[in-house]
């Protein structure tokens, strides 16, 4: 499908924290365009400036599968309904803005946990701050070595 970047964003975002009110759905935004503007590692070396290739990267994020599991994913970006609210923050993020207590955060998860472990796998994140049920995560210097 030929979606605009911003259109690819607001699917992003509904799909990964459409539940998780304004300040969650920013979160995921902010995340996915500090990889956009990454200054190294690989997501400067793979993304290469683009939105869309940062979507698109492999194994990045579940709403971009189909498959998950061996099961077909039906919350996946292209099966989303964004509404005015997704489109508002996709400008948002794609107009320079980010979400403050994340710093220049390139990874978040949800750990169906109360608690985030302090590091992203590889120690080459540490542990930033959790905005409702995702846990953000900045670079340390060994994510520059990627």
């Amino acid at each position: 499908m030929a979606f605009s970047d911003r259109e690819l964003l607001a699917r992003l975002v509904q799909c990964e924290a459409g539940g998780e009110g304004d300040s969650g759905m920013r979160a995921v935004a902010s995340v996915v365009m500090n990889r956009v503007h990454a200054p190294g590692g690989e997501y400067a070396r793979l993304g290469r400036g683009s939105l869309r290739n940062i979507i698109f990267q492999p194994d990045q994020f579940t709403c971009v599968k189909e498959v998950v599991g061996g099961q077909y994913n039906r919350q996946n970006i292209y099966n989303m309904r964004p509404e005015a609210i997704h489109y508002a923050i996709a400008d948002w993020a794609i107009a320079g803005n980010r979400l403050s207590p994340l710093g220049q955060s390139l990874w978040f998860y949800n750990p169906f946990s109360p608690t985030c472990r302090q590091n992203f796998p590889s120690q080459v994140g540490y542990f930033t701050t959790r905005i409702v049920d995702h846990c953000f995560y900045n670079p340390t210097d060994a994510y520059f070595q990627t």
